[in-house]
């Protein structure tokens, strides 16, 4: 049975977890593809590169990493402490930077709701986003 995330994650138990992502379908995601003669190593830099922007987004630092030709290794460290530090502006302008903000939460980070209940949905938003995610509470 499939189990959220939150639930397979201790932060009190270790902060460090090992996480794999593989290719399906006989995919290559880097390196020389000999069944169809494709080379796809350009995608190496692209997975590194986008390690790096998620490392600065959210409060995870890459311990050690491998890039195969079909899947790739993480050992990855959660830090709790530094993501508790952020604010809540701080928190969406994180967020926004990879992905859209929901027209309410961005209109109450632009301090342009005009109601106490608008500003409850945006925080309800807020949360529910950040749950769906759950990139930054793990």
């Amino acid at each position: 049975m499939t189990r959220a995330r939150k639930e397979l994650v201790s932060v009190e138990t270790t902060p460090y977890y090992h996480c794999i992502c593989r290719c399906v379908r006989r995919a290559f995601l880097c390196g020389e593809d000999s069944y169809s003669g494709k080379n796809y190593e350009h995608r190496r830099g692209w997975v590194l590169e986008r390690l790096r922007e998620l490392q600065g987004v959210f409060a995870v630092d890459v311990c050690a990493y491998a890039v195969m030709s079909n899947h790739y290794h993480l050992v990855v460290r959660l830090d709790s402490d530094r993501a508790a530090a952020w604010s809540e502006d701080e928190v969406m302008e994180r967020w926004e930077r990879l992905f859209s903000l929901p027209v309410l939460v961005a209109r109450y980070r632009a301090g342009q709701t005009k109601t106490v209940a608008e500003r409850e949905r945006a925080q309800v938003q807020m949360k529910q986003e950040e749950d769906t995610h759950d990139f930054l509470t793990v």
